[in-house]
C-alpha cells in the first residue's frame, strides 16, 4: 500500500509527528483530514492501520522514557481514532441509507401486492360486466352483425390474459396463496412442462421471509430456470434455499453449456442480469453468476436478514 501511497505515508508519518510535538486541536484536525483523503482515494481500514504503524516506526527512532511512554502511546491512539472517524462517518451514512431503501421496498412491494390486486380482481369485475353487456347486445342484433361482437369478445379475452400477467408480475399470487417454498416447487413443475427441463428443489427454512425478499428470490428463480430452459441444453437443474449466519442463500444451479451473460442484459426477455443485481443489492445482498463450472451455470443470491 505503501508503493502506491507514498505522499500519503510520508503525510500521515510528518503529522503524527508534528501531533506529538504540539497535541493541540488543529495538528488533529490535520489527522482528521488525511482520514477523509483516505477514504476518498479508496483506501479501507486495514490500509490507515498500515499506515499507522509505518509511521510509529519511523517516529520511535529512539527507546521511550518511561515517563513519557503513557503520553506517547495515548496521543498514538487518538491520533489514528481521528483519521480513522470519516470512515466511521461513512460506514453510519452506508448503514442509515441501508435502512430506508429496505424501508422502501417493503413499501414498493406493499404497493405492487395492492396494484395486482386490483388489476385482478377489479378489473376481471369490469371485464366479466361488459361481457355481460356484450352478450345482450348480441342478442338483439341480427345474425350477420354477430361477427362484429365476437370480434370484441376476442379483443376483451386478450386484454384480461394481458391484465392477468401484469398482475402477476407486479405479484405473483401464488406467493401470498403458498408461500415460497410452495412457489418454488411450482416454478419447477412448470419449467418441466415447459422445457423439459427436470428441476430439483432443495428448501430448509426455520422461519418465514419478510414479503420483499420473497419477491425477489422468486423472480431471481423464475428468471435462472427460463434461461436454463431455453438457453443452456441442460440435462438437469437444481434450486437450493437456505438460512446461513443471518443470512438467506438462494442458489440455482444446472449442468448445461453456460449462459452467455450478453443474453440476461437489460432490453433482453425477463429481468436480466443487470436487474438481478439490481434487485439483490438493494437488499444489501450479493450476486454470483459463474458459467461453464463443472456445475454449468451457478447463479447463487445471499441476502442479509435482521437479527
Amino acid at each position: 500500500m505503501n508503493n502506491r501511497r507514498p505522499d500519503l505515508a510520508a503525510a500521515y508519518a510528518v503529522a503524527l509527528q508534528h501531533y506529538l510535538s504540539e497535541p493541540e486541536e488543529p495538528a488533529l484536525a490535520r489527522a482528521h483530514e488525511l482520514g477523509r483523503q483516505a477514504l476518498t482515494e479508496g483506501l479501507g481500514v486495514l490500509d490507515m492501520a498500515t499506515l499507522h504503524s509505518c509511521a510509529i516506526a519511523s517516529t520511535l527512532q529512539q527507546p521511550l522514557a518511561e515517563c513519557e511512554r503513557a503520553r506517547v502511546l495515548e496521543a498514538f491512539e487518538k491520533f489514528f481514532l481521528e483519521t480513522l472517524s470519516p470512515f466511521e462517518m461513512a460506514h453510519r451514512g452506508f448503514w442509515e441509507a441501508n435502512v430506508v431503501l429496505h424501508r422502501l421496498n417493503d413499501v414498493l412491494e406493499g404497493q405492487a401486492k395492492r396494484i395486482a390486486s386490483q388489476l385482478h380482481d377489479e378489473s376481471a369485475q369490469l371485464l366479466a360486466s361488459v361481457h355481460f353487456a356484450l352478450a345482450e347486445v348480441a342478442r338483439q342484433l341480427p345474425d350477420e352483425r354477430g361477427e362484429a361482437i365476437n370480434a370484441a369478445r376476442d379483443l376483451l379475452n386478450s386484454i384480461e390474459q394481458r391484465l392477468r400477467g401484469l398482475a402477476h408480475e407486479l405479484r405473483p399470487p401464488i406467493l401470498d396463496d403458498l408461500g415460497l417454498v410452495p412457489a418454488l416447487e411450482f416454478l419447477a413443475e412448470t419449467t418441466m412442462k415447459r422445457w423439459g427441463l427436470p428441476v430439483g428443489v432443495e428448501a430448509s427454512l426455520t422461519r418465514p421471509l419478510p414479503a420483499t425478499i420473497e419477491a425477489v428470490l422468486y423472480r431471481i428463480t423464475q428468471e435462472a430456470l427460463t434461461n436454463a430452459g431455453k438457453h443452456a441444453q441442460a440435462g438437469e437443474a437444481r434450486v437450493t434455499l437456505k438460512h446461513a449466519a443471518h443470512a438467506i442463500v438462494l442458489s440455482v444451479c444446472d449442468d448445461g453449456i453456460g449462459v452467455d451473460a450478453a443474453k440476461l442484459a437489460p432490453g433482453k426477455r425477463g429481468m436480466g442480469l443487470i436487474e438481478i443485481n439490481e434487485r439483490v443489492t438493494a437488499l444489501g445482498g450479493t450476486l454470483h453468476f459463474g458459467t461453464h463450472t463443472p456445475c454449468g451455470t451457478n447463479l447463487t443470491v445471499e441476502i442479509p436478514l435482521e437479527s
